[in-house]
């Protein structure tokens, strides 16, 4: 095929995205040896954000050999904060965007500059204790201004050190700060307040949403550097604006908060990694400190005995085994319409668990109001929670309580069947390492009791 009029190529610095018509062993720009690539231009597109190409001109894509794809452009940067590295699957990959979603309040910005600062320390420290321009780090604030930004990192004692703050709601000024910088790490806070002329007078709307955070990720692509945004949430917890926003990046993850001091991060979305892992903080006056030992957050210590309508469950969140104590209460229904109240546990299946409960063990719910807590407030979705949650219903309505130190672990059938969940035996173990002095699950083992179906489960708990 002929080549079409006005296409031309040149060379361009994968590292740091300068471009010229030569190839050159070294790029003269950030003096990296052997990371000019050559590239197709084409002049009848428009220039796209963050070019930096010296002829004016627009990239085309162009096909190259799987084989010859260096691996080594998806390694990770870690950025020194424990819970967010395992949620993020071990760090956050280069050439990735990552979105972060939250309630107004919940300690978005605390944890994006204690993001900055953390990887900035890592990278100075990997480099030696050397401050190049491979360390650098961009936040981009479009609801604070930069004298809140400081006070905040005095308050959390950050090292402040290679941080380089931007308040400008503007695509055209965070373009030019990128181009200039070129850092490793970009932080924009928030999304929602970055607006385009190109896509309309109004910041926040669907077009203004999608064209800059279209264009933020095309940018970080393109370099060995890493995005975060936050984003604002509506009432049901989900991130505002356009679905599309949450296809455009890589990972999506969820900021939430049972009271005023626990934080959970839990990924919906990681193109690098598990969506499974749980990460826990506790907001204190230093800002958010990854907690150490989790389980003791899900487990109720009390002096006296165990009261009625507790259960005790081993839950896997990721690679880690919690102990998560399921509190229920039956009372009398106050209408004719029996409901369901549990936040933290869907509500069909609590009222599916009942409905085994009334059908095969004899007890009547039909006429009761059912109330379902979680001690600690994270959100259970894994079917292993059946079993516990049969056996804290049915201590509430017999008002008897559990034996103690007993954890409970299965999923329930329709039929009443007590069937088996993956990774029993890990489960077992973590609570005999909690002091835990029996199991009851589906399958028997050295460490589990075994329970086949509920009529076995409620004889062997409740005598």
């Amino acid at each position: 095929m002929a080549k079409r009029k006005g296409s031309s190529t040149f060379f361009k610095c994968s590292s740091c995205g300068y471009s010229q018509p030569r190839w050159m062993g070294r790029c003269p720009d950030c003096g990296e040896w052997n990371t000019l690539v050559e590239c197709i231009a084409d002049d009848s597109a428009s220039v796209p954000f963050g070019t930096r190409s010296t002829d004016g001109v627009r990239e085309r894509a162009r096909p190259l050999p799987l084989s010859a794809v260096d691996p080594s452009l998806g390694t990770r940067i870690v950025t020194g904060i424990s819970e967010l590295d395992r949620v993020l699957g071990g760090g956050a990959v280069k050439r990735s965007a990552v979105l972060i979603g939250g309630e107004p309040g919940i300690g978005k910005s605390t944890l994006l500059i204690q993001t900055a600062s953390a990887v900035r320390s890592r990278l100075t420290a990997e480099q030696g204790g050397s401050s190049g321009t491979k360390s650098r780090v961009l936040y981009v604030s479009g609801e604070e201004a930069a004298s809140q930004i400081r006070s905040r990192a005095d308050r959390l004692e950050l090292k402040k050190d290679g941080i380089e703050i931007l308040c400008s709601n503007r695509l055209d000024d965070i373009e030019s700060a990128l181009n200039a910088l070129n850092p490793v790490c970009v932080i924009i806070d928030s999304i929602q307040t970055v607006s385009s002329a190109d896509a309309g007078p109004v910041p926040g709307t669907v077009n203004q949403l999608k064209y800059c955070a279209a264009e933020l990720t095309a940018w970080v692509k393109e370099r060995d550097a890493v995005l975060f945004m936050s984003a604002h949430v509506t009432k049901d917890g989900s991130i505002a604006g356009p679905k599309a926003l949450e296809h455009l990046v890589d990972t999506v993850i969820s900021f939430e908060q049972n009271d005023d001091r626990v934080r959970f991060l839990r990924a919906l979305k990681n193109r690098f990694g598990s969506v499974d892992e749980l990460g826990i903080f506790s907001m204190t006056e230093k800002g958010l400190v990854p907690v150490d030992d989790p389980s003791a957050m899900f487990i109720v210590r009390r002096s006296g005995g165990i009261p009625a309508g507790t259960a005790v469950v081993p839950v896997f969140e990721g690679s880690r085994v919690f102990m998560v104590e399921l509190q229920a209460l039956t009372v009398p229904a106050k209408s004719a319409i029996t409901r369901v109240y549990s936040d933290k546990i869907d509500n069909a299946r609590v009222s599916r668990v009942a409905a085994v409960l009334e059908k095969r063990a004899g007890l009547r719910f039909s006429d009761q109001d059912i109330y379902i807590n979680v001690a600690g407030g994270v959100r259970l979705t894994e079917s292993a929670i059946d079993a516990a949650l049969a056996a804290a219903l049915y201590s509430a309505r017999t008002d008897i309580a559990p034996p103690e130190k007993t954890a409970i672990t299965g999923e329930l059938s329709l039929a009443g069947e007590i069937r088996p969940v993956n990774r029993l035996k890990q489960r077992a173990k973590a609570a005999h390492t909690l002091g835990f002095t029996q199991v009851l699950g589906p399958e028997k083992d050295e460490d589990i009791i075994a329970v086949a179906d509920i009529q076995s489960l409620i004889k062997t708990l409740f005598r």
